[in-house]
Formats: C-alpha cells, structure tokens, sequence
C-alpha cells in the first residue's frame, strides 16, 4: 500500500473516530463548559448541549427549588471548568432535543450523583432504564431525603419515583 494510501486510511479512521463519538459510540471524552443552562443541562465550549443523564432538577421558573437546583450546578461547573463527559453504554445517548444523554465529571467526582446527595436532583430512569449509577443515585436520593436536603426539606409533597420524571409543585 502506498504512502499516500496509508495517510487517507489514517484521516477516514480519525473521522470515524470522531463521528462515532458525535453520534453516541464513544464511551467519554474531555470538555469544557461554557455555561449551565438549568440543573441538569450544561452547554459545552464546542457548542454541544449535555443533559445530565439518570437524573431529574426542578424545572426553572415553574418547579419550587428549581432556582437552587441550577445555584448549585453554576457552583459546581463555572464556565471554564473542564470536565469528562461519559456515556451509558446501556441507556439512549441523545434525546429528543438533540443534547448529548450523560454523566458528568469534575475532577474524578460524578456531578450528576452529586447533585442527587446535596438533594438538588433526583434519580430519573426514563423508560424505567437503568444505568451504570442506578444504584448510587438511589441510594444516594435516600440518603437526601432522610435528611431533608435540599427540595426534601423546601418542597413538601416530593416524592421519589425514579421512573417518572420529578415534580416538586409550584415555585
């Protein structure tokens, strides 16, 4: 095979590479965000949307504890901050809206889990699928609200019921 032959096979097996992981086949990669849009969904610097996966936040400007929700994940991923964004082999990796379907991770520590502990989240399975996290997000939902953290302590009502999607009444 020829030189030239060599670096085309080379340049189609690089953009293989990057379409697999533009189109869900790729398990993670590194980013960086550019801004958070609500709780659960982060723009990242190339433009791409990512909603937190296996999780559920108030929804801004209706839910009550939507506004600290999204406090919380500002604290959590200011602009800047680089992050590795890993998908779910056994869950869907793009929704509806087009956004990226994922865990997120800030110097080794799963945001999406993080949230669910600090009681800003809950777990959602949609479709009743369960991911790599089920199991942490679970327990770590009981653990939030057995101690009334976050919307357990601010949104009386909440329940948790992992395979819908959370409600938390009015702001």
């Amino acid at each position: 095979m020829g030189r030239l032959a060599l670096v085309a096979l080379a340049a189609v097996a690089l953009g293989a590479g990057w379409l697999a992981f533009r189109h869900g086949s790729s398990s993670a990669k590194s980013a960086v965000v550019e801004r958070v849009i609500d709780g659960d969904t982060i723009v990242l610097a190339d433009g791409g949307h990512v909603r937190l996966v296996q999780i559920d936040t108030p929804e801004a400007g209706e839910e009550c504890y939507a506004e600290q929700a999204t406090a919380l994940t500002r604290r959590l991923l200011p602009p800047g901050t680089r992050v590795r964004i890993e998908l779910d082999p056994r869950l869907d990796h793009v929704d509806r809206y087009g956004r990226r379907l994922a865990y997120v991770f800030e110097e080794g520590e799963n945001v999406n889990l993080e949230l669910v502990r600090d009681g800003a989240a809950t777990p959602y399975f949609f479709g009743g699928r369960r991911g790599r996290y089920a199991s942490k997000l679970l327990a770590a939902a009981q653990s939030a609200r057995g101690a009334d953290r976050g919307l357990w302590a601010a949104c009386p009502g909440t329940r948790l019921q992992p395979d819908e999607s959370l409600s938390t009444g009015p702001s």
